[in-house]
């Protein structure tokens, strides 16, 4: 993970100015595993991510970018093989877009950042907000709350 952000000269965790580069850049900057899932709209197998049944309190953070994407306190187990929130920490910090591949009809969620294929989202979620994000473990970083 150093490695990758001494590489990434676009990963941090403060500024939030829109990033646009070329997935040739991002392809030279992300780790493979991270390029497959950001920029070709991979899926890691279910029940595989790191975060699937992590519960530490902290802030998850887009791994191509270091964005703010979600805090652990909006974080829950869904079951469904995946890390699941049920709200981001911003409007901003994700972006929505229609899926319809695989012959579904979904709903695309990326980074407000970079743009960076996140996951998807559904409307099947806790309250208070329906909401179940269904994230990769690997498109995030988490950094533990300093207690």
């Amino acid at each position: 993970m150093k490695d990758r952000k001494k590489k990434n000269s676009f990963y941090s965790k403060t500024d939030n100015q829109p990033i646009d580069v070329s997935n040739t850049e991002w392809k030279n900057m992300l780790p493979e595993d991270v390029y497959f899932i950001a920029r070709e709209k991979g899926t890691e197998r279910p029940f595989t991510g790191k975060y699937n049944k992590h519960d530490e309190p902290g802030t998850y953070y887009c791994a191509a970018c270091g964005n703010p994407l979600f805090k652990s306190d909006g974080k829950f187990n869904s079951t469904c093989g995946w890390p699941s929130f049920f709200e981001p920490i911003s409007k901003e910090s994700i972006n929505y877009l229609p899926d319809n591949s695989h012959s579904m009809k979904r709903t695309e969620v990326e980074c407000g950042r970079c743009k960076a294929h996140l996951g998807h989202v559904f409307e099947d979620g806790p309250p208070p907000t329906g909401l179940r994000y269904c994230i990769n473990s690997v498109i995030l970083d988490f950094e533990k709350k300093e207690e």
